[in-house]
């Protein structure tokens, strides 16, 4: 078969591809409320997503490719940072970047099994969690509400000699206070890892969140302001950086050539590390104790065509959370409602609402009359990580052959506890209509001004 006919096939398929899901999404069912569900999240796709995927199962590379390379490229130019590794997952992500902190290469500013971790309780489980496998020392602190972000006044309290590192997330796209973070991080020359991953274009001061510190990471999960299914990215501005993240992500092996690639270093077979013989193959050289944490290159074809549509995104999940914050403004006597962090402009993951002490309701009542009402909601993730069962047990273990917990507080948690228990949240996704969000607001509106009744 000549290279033209096949070259024509192809065009006849992604012609064909881009047709079919096209002819699907005009027949999208009618909203009926109470009966549709809404979802607190989605992914949203036209037939770009489809053809690229299609194109790249055609080519059947599937590690990555050149599709892999478009798509870091045009990541890392989205926030302005020089580098963007692609991994499998959001937590894979927060791995390699906390990982990355560990390493040889930074000498005695490198993490080390003991070292302290400033980080909060109300957040996602795989910030942590990886400080907790290598035998860091997490050092939790509240957060604030109405942002339930990191308490900043608290951070000269949670600081010791053995403190080497500020890990916070965005929480659910809204920036926390990084004038203070980073002023702290400069002060004790301490790492700043920004988990960006519920605020894929948020800004703070007019600076997109993810480029204020020494890394940040992302997720591509199908909640998530982009979606290639499962994915993740590690991002960061320095070179050498660049080259720990991607040899922890690839086994922890020195070689940096892409895959189907030799000797871009130009001396594959003149190296001399640890005690290997003299000119062993640099591909089999493992400098790092790392994982395998690559994702696919069919994944990046999605992303690739995810990427053009950030900022309309980003737009839409403005809009519904401005409309959302504003319908709901007159419930305030009854709900904490959320509030952007001073000088930012956040692109929000979810709008936020905390039950009052003094509600007629509780957080658990509210939540399964709009599930009822197929309204779906979620709580901040863990609540308050050290009450889940999995920490627990790891400080009970570590109690017994330690005597010592796995993890420091700094006060007592109160907002943390208040939010585990008191609060919840609704989506802002692009894929919500107006009838949607018009619905979900006149539902929660009419329990509440009924009393829970």
């Amino acid at each position: 078969m000549s290279v033209e006919r096949q070259k024509q096939l192809e065009r006849e398929i992604l012609e064909r591809t881009r047709e079919l899901v096209e002819l699907r999404q005009s027949q999208k069912k009618e909203f009926i409320p109470g009966e549709t569900t809404i979802s607190y999240a989605g992914r949203i796709y036209d037939a770009d997503e489809v053809e690229r995927l299609v194109e790249s199962s055609l080519e059947f590379w599937l590690t990555a490719g050149r599709f892999t390379h478009e798509f870091e490229t045009k990541l890392a130019a989205s926030i302005g940072w020089r580098y963007a590794s692609l991994v499998n997952s959001g937590s894979s992500a927060n791995l390699v970047a906390f990982s990355a902190l560990t390493s040889h290469n930074w000498g005695e500013r490198r993490v080390k099994p003991g070292d302290e971790i400033i980080t909060v309780a109300a957040g996602f489980p795989t910030t942590v969690f990886p400080m907790l496998q290598f035998g860091a020392v997490p050092v939790f602190l509240d957060v604030t509400l109405p942002t339930y972000n990191i308490d900043v006044t608290r951070l000269d309290e949670a600081l010791s000699p053995r403190t080497r590192a500020v890990f916070v997330a965005h929480t659910l796209g809204n920036p926390f206070d990084l004038d203070a973070i980073t002023a702290f991080c400069r002060k004790h020359d301490l790492w700043l890892v920004e988990d960006n991953c519920d605020a894929n274009g948020s800004l703070y001061g007019g600076r997109k969140t993810g480029t204020f510190g020494d890394l940040s990471t992302l997720s591509f999960y199908p909640p998530h302001h982009i979606t290639m299914g499962e994915g993740g990215a590690v991002l960061c501005n320095s070179g050498a950086m660049n080259r720990v993240v991607n040899s922890f992500r690839d086994w922890g092996r020195d070689c940096w050539c892409d895959p189907g690639k030799d000797n871009t270093c130009g001396k594959r077979f003149a190296w001399q590390m640890g005690d290997l013989p003299a000119g062993y193959d640099h591909k089999y050289t493992f400098t790092h104790l790392g994982y395998n944490l690559k994702a696919t290159d069919m994944q990046a074809a999605v992303g690739v065509a995810q990427l053009q549509k950030l900022e309309g995104f980003g737009a839409a999940r403005r809009a519904n959370w401005r409309f959302y914050r504003e319908t709901l403004a007159d419930l305030e006597d009854v709900l904490v409602l959320p509030e952007p962090t001073p000088n930012s402009d956040p692109s929000w993951f979810g709008f936020l609402m905390t039950v009052r002490d003094d509600a007629p309701f509780t957080r658990d009542q509210i939540v399964q009359h709009l599930e009822a009402k197929k309204i779906q909601t979620r709580m901040l993730f863990a609540g308050n990580l050290v009450r889940q069962p999995g920490i627990v047990q790891w400080a009970k273990d570590r109690q017994g052959a330690h005597g010592s917990l796995p993890y420091r507080v700094v006060g007592d948690l109160a907002n943390t506890d208040r939010i585990m228990n008191r609060s919840f949240w609704i989506g802002v996704y692009p894929g919500l209509t107006d009838p949607m969000r018009q619905y979900v607001a006149d539902t929660l509106r009419g329990f509440v001004r009924r009393g829970g009744v």
